[in-house]
């Protein structure tokens, strides 16, 4: 099995269990990981026959710029869900940094692995 993947993917959203944290835009950086079989695409040297970064990238900003979260452990679970559906991947790993929510620390958040290889 083949994985493309996006690493550092920044997106905003509003996340977070503070009342505040709900009225104000954060950037998040995602890394995601999904598994494909990328034969076709590289026989044919077809986009068409690819899984689509780009479309994958879109659809996460989109996901992430239209909801509203607590916790960063449901808005990977909302992302891998999504895009198990719409892309048809039977692995995924989704990983959510929220840079800055902890002092002293570069980044904090969670890692999220869904399907089979």
């Amino acid at each position: 099995m083949d994985t493309i993947f996006i690493q550092g993917l920044r997106v905003e959203a509003m996340i977070g269990a503070h009342n505040w944290e709900q009225r104000v835009t954060r950037t998040l950086r995602l890394d995601i990981e999904l598994a494909c079989d990328a034969a076709q695409a590289a026989r044919e040297d077809r986009l068409a026959d690819a899984l689509n970064y780009k479309t994958v990238s879109d659809r996460v900003r989109a996901i992430c710029g239209q909801t509203r979260h607590r916790l960063i452990e449901t808005l990977a679970e909302e992302l891998a869900a999504t895009l198990m559906r719409e892309f048809g991947v039977a692995w995924l790993k989704v990983v959510v940094h929220k840079p800055g929510a902890v002092a002293g620390a570069q980044s904090v958040g969670v890692a999220i692995e869904r399907g089979r290889r």
